[in-house]
């Protein structure tokens, strides 16, 4: 019996020596001391009981919640809304009341068109302003004098552009199209005698650099005494295709016009074909209400 005391007197005293010791050697490396925590033991989830989210119904449409004048004055993004509904709704349940709802509504789609589009055939023919006919006739014989009139201003305006423009002709060796392109210009040339300048991109690179020439054939307008040039075309071009262009770049270039009159000719100035006619219109009218004042 002393002997078993005397043996647990000793072990305690050195596991409270060891305690101590380990207490001392420790006591500088702070909390965790880079060292993992340890894991905390979490309880199990527990599953919890899911509950499935409730069905939510489609409202489904009928007539008897609108009036024909409700219809009729609706807005309409509203209707074309609700005409979808209706259509839906008969085609998920096919019967004949359904189908006679939609084809109603239809039916009113319909009118609403009819009175629209004759109140803008009243509106056109009372304010002649927005009628195109004047300037883009649509019968044969206005057709026909539409297109002589604009031949004669495009043919007229480069006749007489001869004498301070001229044309560049950018070609190069081994070049099947610009040999087509040259015949092309041999009838343009006998017809306006103006000048045409032939030029080898590789023969002169500077220029063909300086104009950001890459592909031939090229024709280019340019202007006596004008920093301002522009491409005519590029590939083999027609000639009712270089005079088009040329009519409006001499133009373009000239100050006449600006790059929104591009295709509008002089004998729709102040007309339907004029863009710009309602603003200049509008400034008439101010000037004018200005003058009437005291």
């Amino acid at each position: 019996m002393l002997l078993f005391a005397c043996t647990n007197a000793y072990a305690a005293d050195v596991k409270g020596k060891e305690s101590s010791k380990n207490y001392y050697d420790r006591a500088k490396e702070g909390w965790y001391w880079y060292e993992d925590p340890p894991a905390k033991v979490e309880p199990e989830d527990i599953p919890k009981e899911i509950t499935p989210p409730e069905k939510q119904t489609r409202p489904v449409p009928t007539m008897e919640n609108h009036t024909m004048d409700d219809l009729w004055n609706m807005h309409p993004d509203d209707f074309q809304a609700l005409l979808k509904d209706f259509q839906k709704k008969a085609v998920q349940y096919p019967t004949e009341q359904n189908v006679v709802e939609y084809y109603t509504m239809q039916d009113i789609a319909r009118r609403k068109s009819v009175a629209y589009a004759n109140v803008a055939g009243y509106v056109t023919q009372k304010y002649t302003s927005f009628d195109m006919n004047a300037t883009a006739p649509t019968v044969t014989p206005g057709q026909i004098a539409k297109t002589q009139m604009q031949n004669k201003e495009v043919q007229s305006t480069i006749a007489n552009a001869q004498g301070d423009h001229a044309l560049l002709f950018f070609t190069q060796k081994g070049c099947s199209f610009c040999d087509k392109q040259k015949n092309i210009l041999r009838f343009f040339n006998d017809k306006y005698g103006w000048p045409i300048k032939e030029l080898d991109i590789r023969e002169n690179p500077d220029i063909a650099v300086r104009f950001n020439i890459t592909t031939t054939p090229t024709l280019l307008l340019i202007g006596k005494g004008k920093d301002n040039y522009l491409p005519v075309s590029v590939g083999v071009a027609s000639m009712d295709a270089i005079e088009q262009k040329l009519y409006r770049g001499v133009r373009l270039l000239g100050g006449k016009i600006t790059p929104e009159e591009y295709s509008t000719f002089d004998y729709q100035k102040s007309d339907g074909g004029d863009p710009k006619a309602i603003l200049q219109n509008n400034l008439n009218q101010s000037k004018q209400k200005k003058t009437r004042l005291p």
